[in-house]
């Protein structure tokens, strides 16, 4: 049954060093920044995340970096947060870059049980040969290389194609965001923020959600349903969320206004 806590403070009460976390989110969008606040309220530290990228400066994921509360990010792209790529280039931080829908076909089959799948993204490249530095020194030479994956060639349909074997994301947490929930679980998700919420939902031991809108059960009808609350084990009620841009890109002001 799902949970109901009173505060994102409760909700991520347990969450201690050396946990791994599965984040929702894309950039800024869908983002659980309450909860993250929540965790970086705390004392745990060593954390391991899963997210497709790790926000901004100083905020979303941002916040945990700069405190130096995060050891391991396997993520899609670094974005726009320099001290992300500070700590990595500085060896302070172990990265793993992985294309974006590996990454979200990793976590979805470890929400699933599956333990690995196969896929053509990455073959012929330092993603599947291995090399790709993950740490490196304070040196600047290269501490920790990814290793080479297995390859294997198929029949029928697939033949003639090689595939590597990408194993799939369990993580200890799941913290995600959702615009409108129920106290049994269930969760609905809106616009982009609907991407990598619900596969980090699923690929958590223990999925905690903060929600915008809580509701009663029966006040989301069933085909509106996101992710099912049997993924769901805690929730928090933590109200509107504050929309934040990643990137502003203003036109140029003339004399005659906007251009």
């Amino acid at each position: 049954m799902t949970q109901v806590h009173a505060t994102a403070g409760d909700a991520v009460a347990d969450i201690g060093s050396g946990a791994s976390l599965a984040v929702g989110g894309f950039g800024l969008v869908g983002i659980p920044d309450q909860l993250i606040a929540a965790v970086a309220a705390g004392d745990a530290t060593d954390l391991e995340v899963y997210s497709n990228n790790c926000g901004i400066d100083g905020v979303g994921l941002g916040i945990l970096l700069d405190a130096k509360r995060i050891r391991r990010v396997t993520a899609s792209y670094v974005g726009g947060n320099q001290e992300f790529a500070r700590q990595y280039l500085d060896g302070e931080l172990e990265v793993e870059l992985i294309p974006q829908g590996t990454l979200a076909e990793k976590m979805r089959a470890g929400g699933a049980g599956i333990p690995g799948f196969f896929t053509p993204a990455g073959v012929g490249t330092p993603v599947s040969e291995g090399g790709l530095p993950w740490r490196y020194d304070a040196d600047g030479s290269v501490a920790v290389a990814s290793p080479p994956k297995e390859i294997r060639v198929f029949g029928g349909r697939w033949a003639g194609r090689r595939y590597v074997l990408e194993e799939s994301i369990s993580a200890d947490f799941a913290l995600v965001h959702a615009v409108r929930g129920d106290t049994d679980g269930n969760l609905v998700f809106t616009k982009s923020a609907r991407n990598f919420n619900p596969l980090a939902a699923a690929a958590g031991r223990i999925c905690i959600a903060q929600v915008e809108e809580l509701v009663e059960p029966g006040q989301i009808e069933p085909d509106a349903v996101h992710l099912p609350g049997i993924y769901v084990d805690r929730i928090v009620h933590t109200g509107r969320q504050t929309k934040q841009i990643e990137k502003k890109t203003l036109a140029g002001v003339g004399a005659k206004g906007v251009q």
